[in-house]
């Protein structure tokens, strides 16, 4: 008979869970952001950027909750995407909170996610 592994989720797993969801909800937030905005807010590299962002972010905590055993993977792939996305957003809103709020999440994901990359 199969046994469960210990469905207890550590403390620093469900640290990077909930960076996961956060930068999720943020990055599709700012893509409406961005879409209203207009410009080089709405330029297409940048929404493909924050889209890309927020799937990865989603499957990564969704991978960390099920304790798959690939969810190294998806968090080292989550946290480049997560540098790449922050620093879009720093290139085209210097001086726009959202976007300055959306890239200090993906720094904190990117951060959380490479701890549990290596974990």
């Amino acid at each position: 008979m199969h046994h469960l592994e210990n469905t207890e989720i550590d403390k620093q797993t469900q640290e990077c869970i909930q960076n996961c969801l956060d930068c999720y909800a943020i990055c599709t937030n700012t893509v409406q952001h961005c879409l209203q905005m207009g410009g080089r807010h709405s330029e297409y590299d940048h929404i493909r950027t924050l889209l890309d962002c927020a799937e990865i972010c989603s499957l990564s905590a969704g991978y960390m909750l099920r304790q798959s055993p690939m969810h190294a993977k998806t968090c080292e792939m989550c946290a480049n995407q997560c540098v790449r996305c922050a620093e879009s957003c720093e290139k085209i809103g210097a001086d726009d909170a959202q976007m300055k709020a959306c890239a200090k999440m993906c720094r904190t994901c990117a951060e959380s996610c490479r701890q549990m990359a290596g974990h």
